[in-house]
């Protein structure tokens, strides 16, 4: 068979090798800390190995069933290599500090997800080094903010909350002649809808918690890196003492198998509850990247290989008792933090008490959709009684 083979196949075949493991299908989950060697000349050998992927010399430094789960990664996302962490925001800590230190300068975009937006306010700054928030139409015009400090620039594409869709070529074409690094959040689109390293992207960062674990159940983060930065990144990971547990690390290789299947279905159904959205006299507009009024949708349309279900929704003026007479009433919608699971998820977004560089305009309220696995029919009906309450007192 040749080796170009499709993502559906990819996620269903890569990191595994029953012939190696008694013809079981999965890969084992191994629990290990210590790692015995039989002479001493091995022993004292494990250190050149350390780090190195597929070399099992202590449990901190990865077992066969973390080396499956980042094969997997690398196959599906293009990249050179892959290390795995214990959560979205370890991935995206880590990501920076392999690239920025004391008296460096970082670019941010400014529709970043809340914690990261956190992470360099307080610690990246605590350290010295210093970030600037941009907005995230900038595209080339990034250029006028480099600095001769500046070591990376962050992107976050399509933004958490606003959801706006960054020209991420042209960005990366920018930063490279600058010297500069490209970091991307990918967790929205995943390693399917957008392939990060065709369009430029030195390091991909995903939270694997959402949409690839896909279940609700597991804190992961996934960082994969070109040929020329990889080393740079295991190597801090390394030195944080940083790793994901075996069991979460098999729960997100197990949530690989079903991706390309999931992801279509939650494609489907998110915007075909965007367009009903669309409809609704509450809605002021959707912010989907697959609808034309959502900021840099031409460039979703260029770039991207399909959406996934997690969009925002911008309310006309309603008070903040309607907005919770809406939401306290929902039955199929949960109220969680989280998104990329089965299930639907509803809640009020704040982007004016983050944004810096390009305050939030918004006339009504935010909210953020997660649209789950559930029959469609179920959730408009959800919906609609919400808006019924909204109404109601409003």
């Amino acid at each position: 068979m040749t080796d170009n083979k499709q993502d559906e196949t990819i996620a269903v075949r890569a990191g595994r090798h029953p012939r190696q493991n008694h013809g079981v299908v999965n890969p084992p989950v191994y629990h290990a800390s210590t790692i015995l060697y039989p002479t001493v000349e091995e022993f004292d050998g494990r250190v050149d190995r350390r780090g190195q992927p597929g070399e099992v010399v202590y449990g901190l430094h990865g077992t066969p069933t973390t080396f499956a789960l980042e094969q997997a990664m690398v196959e599906l996302e293009g990249s050179y290599g892959c290390v795995v962490l214990p959560s979205g925001l370890a991935a995206v800590a880590m990501a920076i500090l392999a690239f920025v230190r004391s008296g460096d300068h970082l670019l941010m975009v400014d529709s970043v997800y809340e914690p990261s937006r956190i992470f360099c306010d307080n610690v990246l700054s605590s350290l010295g080094a210093e970030t600037t928030y941009y907005d995230p139409l900038v595209g080339s015009g990034i250029e006028k903010l480099i600095r001769p400090e500046t070591k990376a620039v962050y992107l976050e594409s399509p933004g958490s909350l606003t959801f706006e869709v960054q020209d991420v070529p042209a960005i990366a074409e920018v930063a490279h002649r600058h010297g500069v690094k490209v970091l991307l959040d990918n967790t929205w689109a995943t390693p399917l809808f957008f392939k990060a390293f065709s369009h430029g992207v030195d390091v991909c960062i995903h939270a694997g918690t959402k949409y690839i674990a896909g279940h609700s159940d597991v804190m992961a983060g996934l960082v994969t890196a070109t040929e020329q930065t990889y080393a740079t990144v295991r190597q801090t990971v390394l030195e944080f003492g940083q790793c994901a547990g075996p069991d979460d690390t098999y729960t997100v290789l197990r949530g690989i198998r079903t991706l390309p299947t999931r992801l279509k279905q939650h494609s489907i159904q998110g915007l075909e509850i965007a367009r009903w959205l669309r409809q609704r006299p509450e809605v002021m507009r959707v912010l989907h990247p697959a609808l034309s009024e959502c900021p840099g949708h031409d460039i979703w349309q260029r770039d991207f290989l399909g959406a996934t279900s997690l969009f925002g929704i911008q309310l006309k003026d309603y008070t903040r008792g309607a907005l919770t007479a809406m939401l306290d009433g929902m039955q199929l919608f949960g109220l969680g933090a989280s998104w990329g699971g089965f299930e639907s998820l509803l809640i009020p977004a704040y982007p004016e008490k983050l944004r810096t560089a390009v305050p939030w305009q918004g006339e009504g309220p935010l909210l953020r959709i997660h649209v789950g696995l559930e029959n469609t029919r179920d959730l408009i009906t959800d919906l609609d009684q919400g808006f019924a309450r909204l109404n109601a007192v409003s």
